[in-house]
């Protein structure tokens, strides 16, 4: 019955066994097999094809099949073998779980009974234990009893959970008795020899108030502080005694003496008792920190008794000498009790640490001369790690309105000093060479501001540092007023124009500009000025804020100073483009008073644009050199002239009527003339040849070319008039009939016949284009005629030739 399930077992196994190719190739790796019977691809028609090849070979049929019965009957025994090694698992796991069950109850039984012992003896050792620790105490045997105490509370703790019993708990009471014991008797013993009435003090601590701080090191942590203050009190007391508020020796003037006791306290500590307390006490840390803390507390009470006496110097020697001190403890000392509890902590402790702060005396700080631009590019110093940074100088922040208020009165008299220099010196002298250079108060003036805002930052991270802010502001507000803006150049009213006659004699360098060489290279340097201020007062807001609490960052708004600034830059443009302009002026009065019908022949440019090149050629060259080191503000005066100055040539342009067509063809020469010394404008006189900005460039060629557009229609000729309208339209794409009234006054037409081309100009004007009725307006676009066509033609080539 047995072999039946164990077949069909077989059976089902081969029906539902399939094995993955991972699983088959593994299997192939493990029991490697070349019989064909065994591959997993195994195929029963090829495998009888190969043992029958031919006919003939059929005849050893049986042999055959007798081999292969014998293998499946092999293959039979040995899965019978293995389902039947499966079914015995159980029974033997039955059998092996009886035994271990014996095991495991003489396990338990030996864990325990060993248990049972190890309590016993830390029972034995416990009672043993108390009772010494209770005789060492009545002793004094600190030294013994540090030991055994950590011992016996160790025991202790195993007993934790068998409090119930009487015995235990008893022997636990008796424990806690003796540390409480011991916690009185020590604070007695240091009563003792540091008694808190008196200052006067044994000659050394003994063995056996060192062993005693071992002790106390256990027992609860109160008693450790007690100790601690006890101590501190009676080493301080004589500071207390020796600067009170009545003291001479009390004021700030002699604040050093504070400083130079506690240095001495510490000596004699280190001495005398350095070794009686355990180093994780931080002893001398702790009585610097106390210190601190009474010094600051005293200090605070007598300024504000003393307060109207308190000047600026005087303040700032306290402080100087107290940030030294507070750096003498950052290197000496960790800072690791300012926060653990034991003292009482800094009320308010600093926000931020100051990042130019390197514990340096106010002498050192006030030789921090910055060169110019040197708040352009900081090199930002690495913030100290200085833990007592305002433990003792906290103090002074409440009376940091008088060295504000001296901040002031001293920024107002620089002002003042400048104003005085600038007019005792007058304007800086005229270098080709250094053109333009920043004038030498405003580096003074921000050597003075970093001055301010190093020392400042010693003192206070908060509200003062926004009252010098304020003060900050105020005073480049009056430097960009009464330095910068209050010396730039008035201008005057322009004189009477010139004459053709006078343009005609005027010989190059005989008229001078309407601002001088010295004024000019004055604006140039204003300018400069103005721009370096810009730039310094946005880092020297950056600046502020990182020195400021950051709740104060808000706060600070430079904004409105650098406003000011811009406007001074846009103000010294305008003036140097006014300049020029003003200059150019006669010239463009002199050509629209010129008679242009009476124009003969086309000859070289005429002498308004001789005289308006001169001046360009004289002018631009200066600002241009006393410029070089703001380019980008150069630029601007070469765009804001061409703006100013080609519309100014337009205007005058349509003024000069009636004009001849010999007189239009020279006013184009004369403008492309014009043209070509505009475009050059940037680099013009300069040996250095470079490429005018795009944006120059563009705005030259859009407003020239409309001018030599305007000549070129009033060459056309007016008949017929279609054409005309239409080549108007082609070349001005101007609308307004307003314009297109002036082209007709230059071509000197009647009214009446304005009239009628002005009606037919209306119903010309082209519609927006939209589909094919915009490329039908453009077929209304006559050609030029043949005529207006040679006559352009040859005057480029005038104009080519003369190039």
């Amino acid at each position: 019955m047995m072999e039946e399930e164990e077949l069909e077992f077989v059976e089902e196994l081969e029906a539902v066994l399939q094995l993955t190719p991972d699983v088959q190739l593994a299997i192939e790796q493990v029991f490697p097999s070349q019989d064909p019977l065994d591959r997993a691809d195994f195929n029963a028609v090829e495998y009888i094809n190969t043992l029958f090849p031919t006919e003939q070979s059929l005849a050893n049929i049986d042999e055959v099949v007798n081999k292969i019965r014998l293998k499946i009957r092999r293959l039979d025994d040995n899965i019978r073998t293995v389902v039947r090694g499966q079914t015995n698992v159980g029974q033997d796991g039955r059998q092996v779980k009886e035994i271990t069950r014996d095991i495991k109850q003489l396990d338990h039984a030996k864990r325990h009974l060993t248990t049972s012992i190890t309590t016993l003896n830390h029972l034995h050792m416990l009672a043993g234990g108390v009772d010494s620790l209770e005789a060492m105490t009545r002793r004094r045997q600190y030294g013994e009893v540090a030991n055994l105490l950590q011992g016996v509370m160790n025991v202790l703790e195993h007993f934790h959970k068998y409090m119930g019993i009487p015995q235990i708990r008893q022997l636990s009471e008796r424990v806690k008795a003796a540390q409480t014991e011991l916690g009185q008797q020590i604070l007695a013993d240091f009563e003792e020899a540091f008694p808190s009435q008196g200052t006067k003090r044994p000659g050394g601590p003994s063995n056996v108030l060192r062993d005693a701080c071992q002790v106390a090191n256990i027992l609860d942590p109160r008693i450790k502080q007690e100790i601690i203050k006890k101590f501190i009190k009676q080493h301080l007391s004589e500071y207390l005694v020796l600067f009170q508020e009545n003291q001479d020796v009390a004021w700030l003037d002699k604040i050093d003496r504070r400083y130079a006791w506690i240095k001495r306290q510490l000596v004699d500590y280190e001495e005398k008792y350095g070794r009686m307390f355990p180093r994780e006490w931080y002893m001398a840390e702790r009585i610097a920190v106390e210190f601190c803390h009474i010094t600051r507390t005293e200090l605070a009470k007598i300024m504000r008794t003393r307060a109207k006496e308190i000047e600026v110097k005087l303040l700032l020697f306290a402080i100087q000498r107290t940030t030294n001190f507070e750096g003498f403890l950052a290197k000496r000392f960790s800072g690791c009790t300012l926060t653990d509890g034991t003292l009482k902590k800094l009320e308010s402790p600093p926000a931020s640490t100051n990042p130019f702060l390197e514990d340096e005396p106010a002498a050192e700080m006030e030789e921090l001369a910055m060169e110019k631009g040197d708040l352009e590019q900081p090199k930002k110093p690495k913030a100290p790690d200085n833990p007592f940074h305002g433990i003792v100088s906290k103090c002074f922040e409440p009376h940091l309105y008088v060295y504000i208020e001296s901040q002031d009165k001293n920024l107002g008299e620089l002002i003042d000093r400048f104003v005085a220099d600038f007019k005792a010196q007058g304007p800086p002298k005229p270098n080709t060479d250094e053109g333009g250079a920043v004038l030498p108060s405003c580096a003074d003036l921000f050597v003075y501001y970093k001055k301010c805002m190093v020392q400042c930052s010693q003192l206070s991270t908060g509200e003062p540092m926004i009252a010098l802010t304020t003060i900050f502001q105020k005073y480049l507000r009056e430097y960009a007023w009464k330095i910068l803006s209050g010396n730039l150049p008035k201008t005057t009213s322009s004189s009477g124009g010139l004459t053709i006659s006078s343009l005609l004699k005027e010989k190059e360098g005989s008229e001078a500009a309407k601002f001088t060489l010295e004024e000019l290279c004055l604006i140039c340097s204003i300018l400069s000025t103005a721009e370096y201020c810009l730039a310094t007062t946005q880092q020297l807001e950056e600046k502020l804020k990182e020195k400021v609490d950051v709740s104060l960052t808000e706060r600070i708004n430079l904004t409105g100073e650098m406003d000011t600034f811009s406007t001074v830059i846009s103000s010294s443009i305008q003036l140097l483009v006014q300049d020029l302009d003003a200059a150019c002026d006669p010239a463009l009065t002199a050509m629209s008073k010129m008679q242009w019908q009476n124009v003969e022949h086309v000859g070289d440019q005429s002498p308004y644009v001789t005289s308006v090149i001169l001046h360009i050629k004289q002018n631009v060259p200066i600002i241009r050199d006393n410029l070089a080191s703001t380019r980008k503000y150069f630029t601007q005066f070469c765009i804001k002239f061409a703006n100013s100055f080609i519309p100014k040539f337009i205007t005058h342009l349509f003024k000069c009527k009636p004009i001849s067509m010999v007189g239009a063809e020279q006013l184009l020469l004369d403008t492309h003339s014009l043209k070509m010394v505009l475009l050059d404008l940037p680099s013009i006189g300069s040996q250095v040849v470079r490429k005018a900005p795009a944006s120059y460039t563009k705005i030259v060629v859009k407003g020239m070319t409309r001018a030599e557009m305007i000549l070129k229609v009033v060459m056309a000729p007016h008949e017929p008039l279609v054409v005309f309208v239409d080549n108007y339209i082609k070349l001005l794409t101007d609308c307004n009939t307003e314009t297109f009234q002036k082209i007709l006054d230059m071509k000197g037409l009647k009214r009446s016949e304005q009239s009628s081309m002005l009606e037919l100009f209306r119903q010309r004007l082209p519609a927006p284009p939209s589909g094919p009725e915009g490329s039908s307006s453009l077929s209304l676009l006559a050609p030029t005629p043949e005529q207006e066509s040679s006559r352009i033609r040859k005057l480029e080539k005038l104009i080519k030739k003369r190039l």
